[in-house]
């Protein structure tokens, strides 16, 4: 593997670290094995702290693929609990209201799932990173502002019921870029005429790259310290 050229590497991202820990952990190993200050690393995707699973990271020249590769199909688990909703749309805030959740049944659930199929509008999270005049949505969401955020249009191409444990139920996506789980929770919870939010999210694939292919980060830090890492002759930063 040449990381200074240019590696791209599937990191299991753990829950609780941000996207950007993951990458400033690598790019740190990196910088401190060369000794130079600077060395470009990046990541093909966000991955909200509280989500795990696949986040590619890309090192080198190959730091110039990451557009192309965070425009790759997704596919979560994720896991809802219906009859209450969060600011946020899952666990960063407390709950905020609560609903009924009586008349929900596992049949009504797998009725209501495929309205979710195919090109659907969605309304971003304000807990999110969608600018709104030039500044993050999430910014205004946490001083307590109202924004009002457009639908955009997505693709879900499969929704499943994984397992209904009322009030919970736990689903696999497979969709687009710029889907946001946390809204499709919200929307789900709607559906049913009550609540909901993801309590729950796991990121398996983004393109060809599955979680079975990735690293954790320990492995990948140490993977780092001991391969071979020098500056090719013809090498220029990416």
């Amino acid at each position: 593997m040449d990381f200074i050229s240019g590696e791209i590497i599937g990191i299991d991202k753990p829950l609780g670290w941000t996207s950007f820990d993951a990458v400033k952990r690598l790019r740190g190993v990196v910088q401190r094995r060369l000794g130079v200050k600077k060395f470009k690393v990046g990541h093909a995707g966000t991955l909200d702290p509280l989500a795990t699973g696949v986040l590619i990271v890309c090192t080198g020249r190959a730091t110039r693929r990451i557009e192309e590769l965070q425009s790759g199909e997704k596919e979560y688990i994720a896991e809802i609990r219906l009859g209450a909703t969060t600011p946020s749309y899952d666990l960063e805030t407390k709950i905020d209201q609560t609903y009924p959740v009586e008349h929900i049944t596992e049949e009504l659930v797998r009725e209501v799932l495929p309205r979710f199929q195919g090109t659907i509008m969605q309304v971003p999270p304000v807990f999110s990173a969608v600018k709104i005049d030039g500044k993050r949505a999430y910014k205004y969401a946490r001083k307590g502002k109202e924004v009002e955020l457009k639908a955009k249009p997505l693709v879900i191409s499969e929704i499943e019921l994984l397992s209904c444990d009322l009030p919970t139920i736990e689903i696999r996506v497979v969709c687009s870029k710029g889907t946001y789980i946390r809204a499709l929770a919200r929307d789900i919870g709607e559906a049913l005429k009550s609540g909901g939010h993801l309590t729950g999210l796991r990121r398996t694939r983004v393109g060809k790259i599955s979680i079975d292919d990735c690293m954790n980060v320990d492995d990948a830090v140490e993977l780092l310290n001991t391969v071979e890492l020098t500056f090719p002759d013809d090498y220029q930063p990416a």
